[in-house]
């Protein structure tokens, strides 16, 4: 949901949604100014 929403303002996934130990869910998005920032959700 989140990363739609960034999509929407012009950023772009930066790679594929990960799964990290099975406790969070990662990524990388660029933003539209060439900025890389990474997006952690931890898995209930």
């Amino acid at each position: 949901a989140v990363v739609a929403k960034l999509k929407k303002k012009g950023a772009e996934l930066f790679g594929e949604i990960q799964n990290y130990e099975n406790a969070y869910k990662l990524c990388y998005v660029r933003g539209p100014e060439g900025i890389i920032l990474e997006l952690a959700e931890q898995i209930k």
